[in-house]
């Protein structure tokens, strides 16, 4: 039984839960734990001080919201694979390649409409390469079209239920307390709404406030490499003649990273450590000024020449190098290149780091990486597919198309139309529609069983199933109905509509801070007890809560998106909280306005 007083007063069980709300909310603004790892601490947390018992512990893999957005990510990458969303991406940019303002309402119409059917972070990635070359073609900073591209994902995603996870874990919570789940388009009224109004904003006034800050030169001279990349010529009498690469003076003294060996006519990428150096190699380094500097002085090296350091197309030789971000998600995520062994995992060596504005050459192997950091790469060009089946990386230098099957584009969309008409039409339930789905994209190779099982986003499955143990402990020791008469006496005496304000509110200012589903998780359960206690329909004070969890602008930690367009964008913190805060500040007048009037209390 709940543990609140007769007179709602705080428990010791309460504020158990109250602090480790605090804790967990503060570790997920921190961001230097993946949000995987902290959920999964919340779980451990809770199951030893008892706040909640092992079968509810870990009912949180079996929920239906965990199963379906697992699901959801194999249907998305079914549609990705046959090349249905890229052929959309690209037919909308060339029609637009005439006008800015043409491919920016192409871009945020087409962006939107896919990410209502498809998980929008992988939407994004899918278009986040052609939008940079469009923006290049028409000669305009990239910013101006990759950041309404992200709001327009959010746009989209807020319209059906599967848009976004947050919308299943909102509607899966409702289920769990015996109210009616989301409809598969309860949401589209208001989403056309938000839709509508986000696009106009955008470009009367959005693209207007981000400057036109452009990429200066070669994607090279973007990451200050010129003082960082040398050629030497090793002469007969160097030091390291004679020695292997890996245990050549050179290497161990001045701790330099060999790129490249050219022997004749012969020329070896990331060449073996048990190579042997000859006199005449020519030998292509990474290293810093430092080390540059105490190259020029050591007897028997040549340095050649310095060369423009462009990006490199495949035809041109056997190596690329290229711009990826660290996806959100990513295995590299709070763990640095040493960590992961990215050179051996990837087949590529990393010549630059951009992480949060900050261009880093030194010291790479130990740095802790972060979603949306930046890499300057180079790679075999075989390697290139390794990068970007992955899932770890969004390729911003597409150098040639991906492989797509596009035989299957017609089964991938007939079943991704399946799943949402039967759940549209209420023949099946979202979850049983989404796992036949997942079946039939399978047999009829839209993927492989290998990609199914590569396709699913483990760490937002962690995070569902950790978190999902926190509205437990809630329910369990009355926290929730606490926090809920707190919110009554707070705003209840202004009337239902305020109190749809406060939540949405509130759940904008968390979701800027943490994770959207964790905020999700945290207020449902609060919105679904205040509805109780005023005895009034719950629907209203949910729905506050799944759109504002999914329409966060104002920072590029905010949301997936937002993080994954920040460099290739050009883009800044200030940015976004100049062109996002006016927006949240209007979705939220809109919310509170026609949420009453769609879900009457």
């Amino acid at each position: 039984a709940p543990a609140l007083s007769e007179r709602g007063s705080m428990t010791f069980d309460i504020a158990l839960v109250l602090i480790v709300m605090l804790i967990t909310a503060g570790l997920f603004s921190w961001g230097r734990l993946t949000v995987d790892l902290v959920a999964l601490i919340v779980m451990a947390t809770l199951l030893l001080l008892g706040l909640v018992s092992p079968e509810q512990g870990i009912t949180g893999f079996s929920n239906t919201a965990t199963v379906t957005v697992g699901a959801m990510f194999i249907l998305s990458a079914g549609l990705y694979r046959s090349g249905a969303v890229n052929f959309v991406g690209v037919m909308l940019t060339r029609l637009g390649r005439s006008s800015m303002w043409l491919a920016l309402v192409l871009v945020m119409v087409g962006a939107g409409a896919v990410s209502a059917f498809m998980n929008n972070t992988a939407a994004v990635a899918i278009f986040l390469p052609i939008v940079v070359g469009a923006a290049k073609s028409l000669d305009v900073s990239p910013g101006r079209l990759l950041m309404p591209l992200s709001f327009a994902s959010m746009f989209g995603g807020v319209c059906t239920l599967i848009g976004t996870s947050t919308n299943i874990l909102v509607s899966s919570i409702a289920e769990e307390h015996g109210l009616p789940a989301i409809g598969m388009f309860e949401m589209l009224r208001l989403g056309l709404i938000f839709f509508a109004a986000g696009t106009v904003y955008m470009i009367v006034f959005g693209v207007r406030m981000l400057p036109d800050r452009r990429p200066e030169g070669f994607l090279g001279e973007r990451y200050g490499m010129a003082e960082y990349l040398v050629e030497v010529v090793v002469g007969p009498d160097a030091k390291s003649v004679g020695h292997p690469i890996g245990t050549s003076p050179l290497v161990q003294e001045l701790k330099v990273d060999v790129l490249d060996l050219i022997r004749g006519e012969t020329r070896i990428p990331f060449p073996p450590a048990a190579l042997v150096i000859e006199a005449g190699d020519i030998l292509r380094l990474r290293a810093n000024v430092a080390e540059v500097s105490a190259l020029q002085e050591r007897q028997g090296l040549t340095i050649r020449p310095r060369q423009r350091w462009t990006i490199r197309r495949l035809e041109d030789g056997p190596t690329v190098r290229m711009e990826v971000i660290l996806a959100p998600g990513s295995r590299l995520e709070a763990r640095t290149l040493r960590e992961s062994r990215f050179a051996a995992t990837y087949g590529a060596m990393v010549l630059a780091i951009r992480q949060r504005g900050r261009v880093m050459h030194a010291d790479l192997e130990n740095t802790r990486l972060q979603a949306g950091d930046a890499l300057l790469v180079e790679a075999p060009s075989l390697a290139v597919d390794t990068l970007r089946q992955s899932g770890d990386f969004v390729l911003v230098s597409e150098l040639q198309e991906p492989k797509f099957r596009r035989s299957k584009i017609v089964p991938a969309v007939a079943i991704i139309s399946a799943v949402v008409g039967t759940a549209a039409l209420g023949i099946l339930p979202i979850l049983v529609g989404a796992i036949a789905g997942c079946v039939l994209m399978v047999l009829t190779r839209c993927l492989s069983l290998d990609e199914a099982y590569q396709a699913i986003d483990w760490k937002v499955i962690f995070l569902l199933a950790g978190i999902l143990t926190l509205g437990h402990a809630m329910e369990n020791t009355g926290t929730a109905t606490y926090l809920a008469r707190l919110m009554v006496t707070g705003v209840g005496g202004l009337g239902p509509v305020a109190l749809v304000a406060a939540f949405y509110l509130l759940t904008t200012l968390l979701t800027e801070m943490m994770s959207n589903n964790a905020t999700a998780v945290l207020l449902a359960p609060v919105a679904i007890a205040t509805a109780d206690s005023l005895g009034i329909d719950a629907r209203p004070l949910l729905m506050a809560v799944a759109f504002a969890a999914s329409a966060s602008f104002m920072t590029p930690m905010g949301y997936q998106t937002n993080t994954m367009v920040l460099t290739p964008g050009q883009l800044r913190y200030r940015d976004f909280l100049r062109v996002g805060t006016p927006l949240n500040l209007m979705f939220w007048v809109l919310a509170t306005f026609f949420i009453p009037r769609f879900w009457p209390f």
